[in-house]
């Protein structure tokens, strides 16, 4: 049997990597909110509980940069701009499956 080192240790830069883009706060909610599909800024303000703006803005500019959501005009609303996921963005699903199933499984147990 492998040791978790032993499967971890080789990709430790990789998740540094990935933690660099997921691993702030309210970043994957906002992803997981984005899974249902296009939303504005005020749609996400309100649907990732707790966010601030300015903090929504910083994220949204950095999934941006990270180009795993793309920002998009909405047709006939100049003023109004939604936000969605990319392939790359979509490629994180199995990432917060995962995570959602271990939340759920160890809540309870610290609650």
């Amino acid at each position: 049997m492998k040791s978790a080192d032993t499967i971890i240790e080789p990709r430790i830069g990789c998740i540094a990597a990935a933690l660099e883009v997921l691993g702030q706060k309210w970043t994957a909610l906002i992803i997981r909110d984005l899974y249902a599909g296009a939303k504005g800024f005020c749609e996400l303000e309100r649907t990732v509980e707790g966010i601030n703006p300015r903090t929504l803005s910083q994220r949204l500019d950095e999934l941006e940069r990270h180009e795993i959501i793309q920002k998009a005009s909405c047709a006939g609303a100049p003023n109004r701009c939604e936000y969605h996921l990319t392939h790359k963005g979509r490629d994180l699903a199995p990432i917060l499956r995962d995570m959602a199933v271990w939340g759920e499984k160890y809540r309870a147990a610290t609650t």
